[in-house]
Formats: structure tokens, sequence, C-alpha cells
């Protein structure tokens, strides 16, 4: 076998498996993305699917009200002492009749 006829042999079992790679792409298996199809075609014909509310930029706050909470949030204040123990050592304090 000649240098130019194993070129051209190589050269057409490579483009051939191209091909082969391409098919095995695609599957005929049920996929996890399957099943969606009537929640996305009732998503894509909704006019505005968004809260009209989210369309406010204007958001009202008092800047001393928002200093305040990072504070709080920064240094939290300590927590409260634990409640006392009373542990009584003797008797119940019950007599016998």
């Amino acid at each position: 076998m000649s240098r130019n006829s194993a070129l051209i042999l190589i050269l057409c079992v490579g483009s051939l498996s191209g091909c082969a790679a391409d098919y095995l792409n695609h599957y005929d298996s049920v996929t996890l993305a399957a099943g969606d199809t009537q929640k996305y075609n009732s998503m894509l014909q909704t006019v505005d699917p968004l809260n009209p509310a989210s369309r406010n930029t204007h958001i009202e706050g008092d800047g001393t009200r928002a200093a305040a909470v990072a504070q709080a949030y920064k240094y939290p204040p300590p927590p409260p002492p634990p409640p006392s123990i009373t542990v009584n050592v003797g008797g119940s304090g019950v007599t016998k009749q």
C-alpha cells in the first residue's frame, strides 16, 4: 500500500467518523427536562409574568433607621443572663402520719 492511498484511507475514515459522532448525540430516551412543555408554553404566552409591584424602583426608606439596623446587625446586643437555679438540699417537707 502506497503512502498516498494510506493517507486517502485515513481521511475517508476520519470524515465518516465525524458523522457517526454527531449521530450518537441524538438520544431516543427520556431526559430530566422532559414533561415541562405545558408549563413552558403557558409561561411563553403570558403577557407579563412579573408582579406589578416589582417595577417600583423608588423604595421608601429612612437612612437613620437603616443605619440603626446595620449597627444592630454588626454589634448584636448581649444575650440575657441565664435564669437562676434553686437547688434544695434536705427534706422534701412532707411529713408522714
